[in-house]
């Protein structure tokens, strides 16, 4: 490949060298450089087509690497881990300790818009991972650096019974008891752009108040309600059963709601 400048050429290479690949690893570097080029640096050639396959690719680097791991756990248990395992948080903390956003080609603006840092850092990762895997059609270049990662943070969210997602452990816990979704109820209380409160959530379970949370975001604001939600209502279902416990099949009724 003729890469468009000599920085850049020292940059991919710099970026492989870091990922621990051998230096004649056969790594397309038309699609690395494709994978760290975001769309308002060029809307015809960026990382938006490898973000797509990239989706794939990670969900199957940490089934196949969950799989080989976990032997004991059941399809559900790693289908809950390999969930948060390909959370935006966790692929943009990952990117993080690459520098990743160092290599990014972005506008000055974007780059300025530390609200959705993570999300672009997370699609960053995922083209990253893409280009990898077309460069050989198998996950060679991919297993050997990222099942670290995979590993460290398995070991983290199995340790956690929400599994870091306490919007889907809530859910599975009104499903289990109560045959039906959370409610959520989203206030917009101001309009600065990147206000850690601008919005506040609130969840509610058969018609009661049971969490409240604030973010920069809808998604952050529910998910900071639903751990206060899953946290009181687990306390209220262990009070209202003494010999049960969140994951046994009796139904009581929530016994005192989040005032």
């Amino acid at each position: 490949m003729l890469f468009s400048t000599p920085y850049r050429e020292k940059q991919l290479r710099t970026l492989v060298q870091k990922l621990g690949l051998p230096e004649a690893a056969p790594v397309r570097w038309d699609l690395l450089d494709l994978a760290l080029t975001h769309s308002t640096a060029s809307a015809s050639a960026n990382y938006e087509r490898l973000e797509f396959v990239g989706d794939a690719v990670v969900k199957l680097a940490a089934a196949e690497f969950l799989y080989a791991t976990y032997l004991e756990s059941d399809e559900g248990e790693l289908s809950a881990m390999r969930g948060a395992l390909v959370s935006d948080r966790l692929l943009a903390e990952i990117s993080d300790r690459y520098g990743l956003d160092r290599y990014l080609l972005v506008s000055g603006s974007t780059q300025a818009d530390h609200l959705g840092r993570e999300t672009r850092l997370a699609a960053a990762l995922e083209a990253l991972l893409a280009a990898l895997y077309l460069s050989t059609y198998t996950l060679e270049l991919v297993h050997p650096w990222l099942d670290l990662h995979l590993k460290e943070h398995a070991e983290r969210i199995r340790q956690d019974p929400t599994l870091e997602n306490y919007k889907g452990a809530l859910q599975g816990l009104t499903q289990a008891y109560y045959q039906m979704l959370p409610e959520y109820k989203i206030t917009e209380t101001g309009q600065l752009y990147g206000d850690p409160e601008r919005f506040v959530a609130e969840v509610w379970v058969q018609e009661r108040l049971w969490g409240c949370g604030k973010g920069r975001s809808k998604k952050a604001a529910e998910q900071a309600a639903a751990q206060v939600a899953f946290l009181a209502l687990q306390q209220s279902l262990q009070d209202s059963s003494p010999n049960s416990s969140p994951n046994s099949s009796s139904s009581p009724s929530p016994s005192r709601p989040l005032a």
